[in-house]
């Protein structure tokens, strides 16, 4: 399968956060046909937040693809993105479940949690992978709101559900957060979503630690550029077909070159993987 490298994605913006999956042009890839599911999360009882679009959709299909019962949650108005997600996840004969939910809201969270345990009777796997961003060309532009929206999704939604899953969590269960390259490498333009994706990768470490006795792994994935809504909302027009150029490979990545990590750190070929970064950025070397 070829990718599109910058100069097969035009110059396109979205205004509305969170962006719109259908409206990228071209169409992202969240599943290779050729991906074969071999029974990697049979059985698995999963919750994806952001699970409507990009990352989450490519997780969502991949998990199902491996046998797992799938739950994503998502904000309310992007009810589109997610129905079209449900209807390729209940393709692969995966059990589903449907959560449109604000991840800034603690209710909402232990609520979401709540609903997935008495559906499908348990949470094995948690991916924490909602995310809010927007930039600012000059950091004295960020406001108040901003700033607090970024940390109130970013840092504040993985805390609230991953408190709650854990209530419910045994031996063997996993937790995965998405992180970012530019937590460790920064960005010029994006520095309140850059320092939430640099809590995460903390908060992934040190939970890890503590709950290693539990039986209970937890993980983060940093992704470089991935051809996601996300990019076409933050980014100027101009800015998109350029977002891969500064990868070795010289290109955005898709969503489905991506989620595979996720299934790694999920199942069982993981089990002595725990506190762990995994990077898929297309080559850019990271130090840390």
């Amino acid at each position: 399968m070829n990718f599109p490298f910058a100069k097969d994605i035009p110059e396109q913006s979205q205004d509305r956060v969170p962006g719109v999956e259908s409206k990228l042009t071209p169409p992202a890839t969240h599943i290779r046909e050729s991906y074969k599911g071999s029974e990697k999360l049979k059985g698995k009882r999963t919750l994806i937040t952001g699970g409507d679009s990009g990352i989450g959709r490519a997780v969502a299909l991949h998990f199902a693809r491996e046998g797992a019962d799938v739950a994503i949650l998502y904000l309310p108005e992007e009810q589109a993105d997610a129905d079209e997600t449900i209807w390729l996840i209940e393709k692969e004969g995966a059990k589903t479940l449907t959560i449109p939910a604000d991840v800034s809201d603690r209710k909402a969270c232990d609520e979401a949690i709540g609903t997935v345990v008495e559906t499908f009777g348990g949470i094995d796997v948690l991916v924490n992978n909602a995310g809010h961003m927007q930039g600012e060309r000059e950091f004295t532009d960020t406001s108040d709101e901003s700033w607090e929206r970024h940390f109130a999704v970013n840092v504040h939604g993985p805390f609230y559900l991953t408190r709650a899953a854990l209530k419910h969590m045994t031996k063997g269960a996993s937790i995965i957060n998405t992180t970012s390259v530019n937590a460790f490498a920064g960005a010029p333009v994006v520095t309140a979503y850059t320092a939430t994706k640099g809590a995460i990768a903390s908060f992934t470490r040190g939970l890890a630690l503590q709950i290693a006795d539990k039986g209970i792994r937890v993980n983060e994935v940093a992704p470089g550029p991935i051809w996601t809504p996300i990019q076409p909302q933050g980014w100027s027009a101009e800015e998109v077909p350029h977002l891969g150029d500064s990868t070795a490979m010289g290109r955005m990545g898709q969503p489905c070159e991506l989620a595979p990590a996720f299934v790694y750190l999920a199942c069982e070929d993981g089990s002595y993987v725990t506190g762990q970064t995994i990077h898929v950025n297309g080559g850019m070397i990271i130090n840390g």
